[in-house]
């Protein structure tokens, strides 16, 4: 049953937790925009989806360094940088900075737009899949 119900979230949710990745690496892309020789980046969002649900989500964590054997221990989820493209400005800038707040900008309210988006379709099946077990 569980796997059932894993099978019928499973692309929502690869599917939100990248909208979630992206909309950290277009931030920081608006974060960058006075930066000189910053390089803007971005990812395939429908190659990574494919990956992430026929493979799974790779965890890719990361250890903390301890300086002391009475820190925590803690882990960080790293993001591939091998899978960031860099993206290739329209217009270039006099510093090397390749951040057009426009295009990031639109791009960002896009991806935000889709989180929202796909947060309402989870909550339907989520929905649909209680009134079906009540039933």
């Amino acid at each position: 049953m569980i796997d059932k119900l894993d099978a019928a979230l499973r692309f929502n949710r690869e599917a939100l937790n990248l909208r979630a990745e992206r909309q950290e690496v277009l931030a920081a892309n608006i974060a960058h925009a006075d930066t000189p020789n910053y390089k803007a980046r971005d990812f395939d969002f429908s190659s990574r989806l494919s990956e992430a649900v026929e493979r799974g989500r790779t965890s890719q964590s990361m250890s903390l360094a301890t300086t002391s054997s009475r820190h925590l221990a803690g882990q960080a989820q790293a993001m591939p940088d091998k899978d960031l493209l860099y993206r290739t400005p329209n217009q270039s800038s006099l510093d090397g900075n390749t951040v057009e707040m426009d295009v990031e900008r639109i791009a960002f309210a896009d991806n935000a737009l889709r989180y929202e988006s796909n947060l309402t379709v989870i909550n339907a099946k989520i929905k649909s899949l209680l009134s079906a077990a009540q039933q």
